[in-house]
């Protein structure tokens, strides 16, 4: 990176506000503050500066923060502007930086030079975004964990033990001649255990905190007018469908964020599942389908009053192989039964009211364990999907070095694997187009 190459950008949202700010970074800031502000901003100390344009006159006045290489977000020089928030004065001030010799930054780049000049790895930069974009208050705790190095910390201890193994066994691959077994006095395979019993453990935490940030996609499905409207409004605590005595009202997908203990779930209302021949409601079954197709979990409400129905058992005989199956047992109340929930075969039922909200708890917990929530995201690192695939495939490759007892090059191998793999997350091994693609998806400004 050249150090003459400085950015701008507004790094608050558009719109009226309290405060604006603008960021620059680069090298060699000074004389750039000077020409701004007219006086050289003190390192650190936040000053009440007029922000001056190129005649002299005054275009805003605020703070000022001046933050001198490499003590700063980015490890390079990093003036802060903190003026009026509105959009007219922002564009004021970030117009006069250019004139400066700054160029517009791209999305994410103040975070992407923090992590070229060491300043983080490139799991807590990706963290800096899921700590924006959360959606819930679990899921900012999970990302402020790996924006501290928490995530980080775990995957480099992982590969230290990887490191520490692999010496052992290079070292019987350098001195075959040796009589001393390396592998066997110092346990090698034992401790190849180990470290796959604590990559279990990180994969479990990485697959909680990529459910935080994620969620999951449940789509409800039944015949016409088992209450399928009725219960997503009683889950959302708002009437967010139209619910009618008609069979077929619901005619396309109606999706709702809905948090369940800080879990995101994205509910999708789907259309009534039955023979018809209006057009419109088949291009709404069409849809349906479409959604059942995409979703983590199907959750199939049944009338209680009817049972299971021979409709119910071909809508279940269709379903994707392998997708998840709650069935939902609603209108109790007419039945005068209280709600509860039971196993049996590998199929959970939930007995509840979608009129009275009686064992919608239970199916809370149920639609938890379905997706995978263990409860409690205190140890929940948030994760990725390319965090997940890297984990899966030191998983694998930690396999495959335990079947290759009796051949040491190969194990040699899987092992150098493994670490390559946990090592793309904090960003030691990473291909450029790949920086590309993470950064491209922050805001600008950040």
């Amino acid at each position: 990176m050249s150090n003459t190459d400085v950015i701008a950008a507004t790094a608050t949202a558009s719109g009226r506000g309290g405060i604006g700010v603008v960021r620059v970074s680069g090298g060699g800031l000074a004389d750039f503050a000077f020409a701004l502000l007219g006086k050289a901003p003190k390192p650190r100390v936040a000053t009440l500066s007029n922000f001056l344009a190129a005649d002299g006159n005054t275009i805003d006045q605020g703070v000022a923060l001046f933050f001198p290489a490499p003590h700063s977000y980015t490890g390079e020089d990093v003036l802060e502007l903190q003026g009026h928030g509105g959009d007219a004065v922002l564009r004021m001030v970030l117009g006069r930086c250019l004139e400066l010799g700054a160029r517009p930054a791209e999305p994410g780049e103040f975070t992407k030079r923090a992590f070229l000049n060491n300043k983080m790895d490139l799991a807590q930069a990706e963290s800096v975004a899921d700590l924006i974009d959360a959606a819930t208050t679990e899921a900012a705790k999970s990302a402020m964990r790996s924006l501290r190095g928490e995530f980080s910390g775990a995957i480099h201890l992982l590969v230290e033990s990887l490191i520490n193994l692999r010496m052992l066994v290079e070292a019987t691959l350098d001195f075959p001649e040796e009589e001393v077994d390396f592998i066997a006095e110092a346990n090698a395979f034992g401790q190849l255990a180990a470290i796959r019993a604590q990559l279990g453990e990180v994969f479990r935490q990485a697959r909680q905190g990529s459910l935080l940030r994620e969620g999951a996609h449940v789509a409800l499905i039944g015949q016409p007018n088992v209450g399928k409207s009725s219960l997503l409004n009683q889950l959302a605590g708002e009437e967010v469908a139209i619910v009618t005595p008609v069979a077929g009202t619901t005619r396309d997908a109606i999706r709702q964020h809905i948090e369940i203990e800080g879990v995101p779930l994205h509910f999708i209302d789907t259309a009534g599942l039955r023979e018809t021949e209006d057009e419109v409601e088949k291009i709404g079954i069409a849809r349906a389908w479409c959604a059942i197709r995409q979703a983590n979990v199907a959750l199939l409400l049944v009338d209680a009053t009817q049972g299971v129905a021979p409709a119910d058992l071909e809508i279940i005989a269709a379903l994707p192989p392998g997708l998840p199956l709650l069935r939902v047992f609603n209108k109790i109340d007419l039945l005068e039964r209280e709600p509860g929930s039971s196993g049996v075969d590998g199929v959970t039922d939930v007995y509840l009211s979608a009129k009275t909200g009686a064992g919608v708890d239970l199916l809370h917990q149920q639609l938890l364990r379905m997706v995978g929530w263990h409860g409690g995201g205190e140890g929940a690192f948030m994760a990725r999907a390319r965090h997940l695939k890297a984990l899966g495939e030191a998983e694998g490759r930690l396999v495959l070095a335990e079947a290759c007892k009796g051949r040491i090059e190969l194990f040699a191998e899987e092992l150098r694997l493994a670490q390559l793999a946990l090592s793309s997350i904090t960003g030691e091994f990473t291909a450029d187009d790949l920086l590309g693609e993470i950064f491209s998806r922050f805001c600008i400004g950040k």
